[in-house]
């Protein structure tokens, strides 16, 4: 499928080169990018609802503001990317690599982040309500400010330096 973005004509396709391409306010609703390279892409206050990027680069992407619900992020990589405000309901993103990754004040109600590494993320206030964590890499990660009403926090790795709010024992 071919759309043009701000002035510019890209093939939005399984696999698709997208690095360094400018998408932002882009109304990229149940595409299939899956396995694509943005790697540096913008897609700044860009509406991904119901996209699959399972397997895509997305590492150090623009998403803030994004509307990710119900995308499928299963297996990309999203390290030291921007998720800023980004909204994330209910997204797939198992085995996702979001390492240094800044989420803050993200909702990410219902997200499933199982096996996902989010080692040295940036949370803030992000809402990771009825959040799935399984076996989530949170090393080095402060959770104090975030929610986590409901989270499934079974089995995550932490190290020394995660942080977790008052009355969260992982033990």
């Amino acid at each position: 499928m071919k759309k043009i973005v701000n002035d510019q004509e890209y093939s939005f396709a399984p696999n698709a080169n997208l690095k360094n391409a400018n998408l932002k306010n882009a109304n990229l609703t149940h595409v299939d990018l899956s396995g694509a390279n943005l790697h540096h892409a913008n897609l700044n206050h860009s509406f991904l609802f119901e996209a699959d990027l399972s397997g895509a680069d997305l590492s150090k992407s623009d998403l803030t503001h994004s509307r990710l619900n119900d995308a499928n992020l299963s297996g990309a990589d999203l390290h030291e990317s921007k998720l800023k405000n980004a909204l994330l309901k209910r997204a797939k993103m198992q085995n996702a690599n979001l390492r240094g990754a800044d989420l803050r004040d993200a909702d990410l109600v219902g997200a499933n982040l199982s096996n996902a590494n989010l080692s040295g993320v940036v949370l803030g206030k992000a809402d990771l309500s009825k959040a799935l964590l399984i076996g989530a890499d949170l090393s080095g990660v402060d959770l104090r400010l975030a929610r986590l009403s409901g989270a499934d926090l079974s089995g995550v790795k932490t190290d020394e330096h995660t942080k977790l709010p008052r009355g969260i024992n992982l033990d």
